[in-house]
């Protein structure tokens, strides 16, 4: 690939702190997805610059027209902390004319509505848990065929928020409360899911149209919890060092999979990432049940990149070094620019 001139675009108030060689942002996680691409698109030869956006897009468009860039690598997750109004800001930017990375705004649109995401995929026989969803000021009045226990969260939040042990709901009751602290504590509409029991695993989908390639699955392993506990990938689960620690929680490359599970995997998420109009790179969460039925939870676009995390750990299990998975992410937007 030649040497091209990459506009990074990241969310924040303020800029990326001024060091030489970003050594200490590396380790915050904050700004440790910004500074692992970098370093990886400098190690290629490209040219980078930062730009952060928050509750103003001039600075996106004041970089963009001192110095056109070949492509915008889009790491901006929200507009005014909403992770909902992502699609906006890949809007402006096919607005603006320039490749872009990741996933587009129709794509983001159905990602971040987790029932229309649902609905989708049970429209294309593709398993997803029963759910409902309970907006507040609502009613909640549970549907005859809809049985505990449940699991409950926000239906329009990213990165587990608003998920703990509490989320799982043994009775009606339970569940309503939890819908309750929801619609109270986090002023958001609530998304409840009959609970699928099982194996926790992620999936990494890159590509665009016809050229799709499905990561080597990996599993968050609950090491230190009782076999008959439940296994919650909760907001501590999956971001407290300490907690993470206390319960052996790590992931990893998944265990042994049944026979034909991992090819029944692959079609799965093939078949979800076109349906759900996803293209750049998506992580599916599924689980996988004791009798080998392989269900969608969420799909999430646009997933966490930094070097070592699920995806560019999958990607270099599979033989695609960091260096190379940021490439193959850029050349996707440049060859989308080029069909669009």
């Amino acid at each position: 690939m030649k040497k091209l001139d990459i506009l990074m675009l990241h969310d924040g108030i303020e800029p990326l702190p001024d060091e030489k060689d970003f050594s200490a942002l590396e380790k915050t996680p904050e700004w440790s997805t910004e500074i692992s691409i970098y370093r990886a698109m400098k190690a290629r030869g490209h040219e980078i610059r930062f730009v952060g956006i928050y509750d103003d897009v001039r600075p996106l468009i004041d970089a963009v027209n001192a110095r056109r860039p070949d492509a915008v690598f889009n790491l901006a997750e929200a507009w005014m902390g909403e992770y909902q109004n992502d699609k906006n800001i890949v809007s402006l930017l096919e607005l603006l004319g320039i490749p872009y990375t990741g996933c587009g705004p129709m794509g983001l649109m159905i990602c971040n509505h987790k029932a229309l995401t649902k609905k989708i995929l049970v429209y294309h026989e593709i398993k997803v848990p029963r759910f409902c969803v309970f907006r507040i000021g609502e009613t909640v009045k549970f549907p005859a065929a809809f049985c505990p226990p449940f699991f409950v969260k926000p239906l329009r939040e990213e990165a587990s928020m608003g998920i703990a042990q509490r989320s799982l709901a043994e009775t009606e009751e339970q569940c309503r409360e939890r819908i309750c602290f929801i619609h109270e504590n986090l002023g958001k509409d609530a998304l409840v899911e009959e609970y699928i029991d099982g194996r926790e695993l992620y999936v990494g989908v890159i590509g665009s149209g016809r050229n799709i390639k499905v990561l080597p699955v990996w599993e968050l392993k609950f090491t230190r919890v009782p076999d008959n506990e439940p296994k919650i990938a909760t907001y501590k689960a999956k971001w407290d060092d300490n907690y993470r620690e206390k319960w052996g929680i790590k992931n990893e490359c998944a265990g042994p999979l049944p026979d034909g599970v991992d090819e029944k995997i692959t079609d799965i998420c093939k078949k979800a990432f076109k349906v759900l109009h996803i293209d750049g790179y998506v992580r599916f969460d599924l689980r996988l049940t004791p009798q080998g039925d392989v269900y969608i939870i969420e799909a999430n676009a646009n997933p966490e990149l930094a070097r070592g995390e699920d995806f560019a750990a999958s990607a270099e299990k599979d033989g695609i070094s960091y260096e190379d998975l940021t490439e193959k992410i850029i050349h996707h937007a440049l060859q989308r620019a080029i069909v669009s």
